[in-house]
């Protein structure tokens, strides 16, 4: 299973302009507050979502929610269905405000 990620690695990888290939599970009103820029995929709505996902199977894919419970159900659930290489952001966004504000 991938090794999930710290806020700090990918605020690195973000400020160096790599595409990273980041998915937001949280619900749209959280999204709106405040969010890294990823593409909104609620949780509920995600294995809908699989076929629009399809092409990212052996990509790296970061998932992210607020505190890393909800993105770890995912990661979880990616994983089972064929992604090879999907890693959680560890803390979330509510690390992610901590460390950097926001």
């Amino acid at each position: 299973m991938s090794t999930d990620i710290s806020v700090i690695e990918l605020k690195k990888r973000l400020d160096a302009g790599e595409k990273i290939n980041l998915i937001d599970v949280r619900e749209q009103h959280e999204y709106d507050e405040f969010n890294l820029g990823g593409d909104l995929i609620p949780l509920g709505t995600l294995p809908g979502k699989l076929e629009d996902l399809e092409d990212l199977k052996n990509e790296e894919v970061i998932v992210h929610c607020r505190s890393g419970a909800r993105s770890g159900t995912a990661k979880m659930f990616l994983t089972q269905s064929g992604f090879t290489n999907v890693r959680n952001l560890i803390g979330g966004v509510l690390d992610w405000q901590s460390q950097f504000g926001g």
